[in-house]
């Protein structure tokens, strides 16, 4: 018997774009599986870069090719004066309201941070900071608004 027939083969479709809060949902998780494994690098004494594909240009031919470039995420972190952790949500460069007037998340010690970077992406993966991405999906859209001329 071979193994094909043990599959359990079906027509599906793939969809060909998924809609714009799914799409901008996924980036969210993404970047916050960064902070997720940065907050566990640096809890281990590790560091940790993430790689990316780059088009760089050869300085000598002018010809432009693939190359892998590590980086290390930013931080949505840090710890004050007071010795207390918080954490901010980030989508793209903007910090987001939590609540209203409040972006920080306030955590004892450090060792608080990856349990809250976990809580943090259940919450996006189940559609509770829906707001916040509809928030950064309106304020990219107005910068695509096309101008009247008179």
């Amino acid at each position: 018997m071979s193994i094909v027939s043990n599959l359990k083969v079906v027509a599906a479709k793939r969809p060909q774009q998924q809609p714009a809060i799914v799409q901008r949902r996924n980036k969210l998780i993404n970047r916050v599986h960064d902070q997720l494994k940065l907050a566990k690098a640096e809890s281990e004494g590790r560091e940790y870069l993430k790689a990316r594909r780059r088009r760089v240009k050869n300085p000598v031919t002018g010809e432009y090719a693939e190359a892998i470039v590590s980086r290390k995420p930013r931080a949505w972190y840090w710890t004050a004066d007071d010795g207390k952790v918080y954490i901010e949500l980030l989508f793209g460069t903007k910090i987001r309201e939590l609540a209203k007037g409040k972006s920080a998340n306030e955590l004892g010690e450090m060792k608080q941070l990856v349990p809250m970077i976990e809580a943090l992406k259940r919450a996006v993966t189940a559609g509770d900071l829906y707001i916040q991405i509809e928030a950064a999906g309106a304020e990219v859209g107005k910068r695509f608004l096309k101008v009247e001329t008179i």
